[in-house]
């Protein structure tokens, strides 16, 4: 089991920047891909970005060349680095981590706001 840990939601003028961090701890050896997604009241949590242990990632077209997801290994910690919010990109964040088994777990969530 892994534990996730995410951090550095909060308020942004539309236009500005954040980086949201998740750090794991447990069995992290065993990770596959880690990835965020997003959640708006009323609707299902869809994917913003992954990035498997390989390096290799992918991204929601809504968010192309605006976000960047990274991982530091020394750290255990992935990072989603958003520019050019908007106001739609408001939601709560959460990072998650899939195993090769199928299994995944999911962070507690961080509340991104994008508002002038």
């Amino acid at each position: 089991q892994v534990q996730l840990v995410e951090s550095g939601g909060g308020l942004v003028q539309p236009g500005g920047s954040l980086r949201l961090s998740c750090a794991a701890s447990g069995r992290i050896f065993r990770i596959n891909a880690m990835g965020w997604y997003r959640q708006v009241p009323g609707k299902e949590r869809e994917l913003v970005a992954t990035i498997t242990s390989g390096g290799s990632t992918n991204y929601a077209d809504s968010v192309k060349g605006r976000f960047t997801i990274s991982n530091d290994g020394a750290k255990n910690t992935v990072y989603l680095q958003m520019n050019n919010l908007k106001p739609e990109d408001t939601a709560v964040y959460y990072c998650n981590a899939a195993y090769g088994s199928g299994n995944s777990f999911w962070g507690q969530g961080t509340l991104v706001t994008v508002s002038s």
